[in-house]
């Protein structure tokens, strides 16, 4: 079965609007854990605008008591993140190309260029017992390059396939990570898959592409959970608001 890990960034980017600690991501960790999550994901940025390093080190502790769940730490080894991970240890690391400033992740690594200065970095974090993967496009023939540099899986780049989803190009785009996924398991590579990834386009992805670990799935299901979740949240307000002495009540007390 494919593993859902997931990815509490957009949580705390809603936090960090105002300074009243709400909503809380260790809760939203709980929550989604206590719902059947196999994991959770944070990819912590340098200018910090969403996870931080204080919910790091919170979720790393509460995983601590649930062992069943995997914790997985993203972000470019070369602005930062590689102390914080040292330091937490968490069960896999996913090693993503992205500038400080980038709005989001939006594309895989160049092994040609960055495979060099990735090995030694992959080697280490591997010797602390941490899982690699590397954030790569749908290129087969660049899955033996990953294995070569050391990873242990891949985490293929699906924004193109969540594009072409429901369109004439579908079939053509997914064939592309069918046949990346066919040669990551050749090289011996495990596969993850991220990013637009929801409801809608789930289902088709995991027929197609064989041997997907985990995904991780973040802005669409925290949209979703907005959405499904909103209606019984008013409801309670509602029941709250109905609870308290009305005004007047109160001034017929007095």
């Amino acid at each position: 079965m494919t593993r859902l890990s997931v990815n509490l960034n957009k949580v705390a980017l809603l936090r960090n609007s105002r300074n009243l600690g709400i909503p809380s991501v260790l809760r939203a960790a709980t929550i989604a854990l206590d719902a059947g999550a196999h994991g959770i994901t944070v990819h912590p940025r340098p200018d910090g605008r969403h996870i931080r390093t204080g919910d790091v080190h919170e979720i790393a502790r509460l995983l601590k008591n649930r062992r069943e769940a995997e914790f997985n730490i993203e972000g470019n080894p070369f602005h930062e993140v590689l102390a914080l991970v040292r330091e937490v240890r968490p069960q896999q690391c996913t090693l993503v190309p992205d500038d400080p400033g980038a709005f989001t992740s939006d594309h895989g690594w160049d092994l040609g260029r960055d495979g060099p200065r990735l090995a030694p970095i992959i080697a280490g974090l591997k010797a602390l017992g941490i899982r690699v993967s590397l954030f790569m496009d749908p290129v087969a023939d660049a899955m033996p390059a990953a294995r070569e540099v050391g990873a242990d899986r891949v985490e293929l780049y699906t924004e193109p396939y969540a594009q072409a989803f429901g369109s004439a190009d579908e079939d053509a785009v997914l064939a592309r990570y069918t046949a990346a996924a066919r040669s990551a398991q050749q090289a011996g590579l495990g596969i993850n898959a991220g990013h637009d990834l929801n409801q809608s386009n789930l289902p088709r992805f995991l027929s197609a592409v064989p041997g997907v670990l985990e995904v991780s799935i973040g802005h669409a299901l925290i949209a979703d959970a907005l959405e499904s979740g909103l209606a019984a949240t008013v409801s309670a307000y509602l029941a709250a608001i109905a609870s308290a002495p009305h005004f007047a009540d109160r001034g017929k007390a007095a």
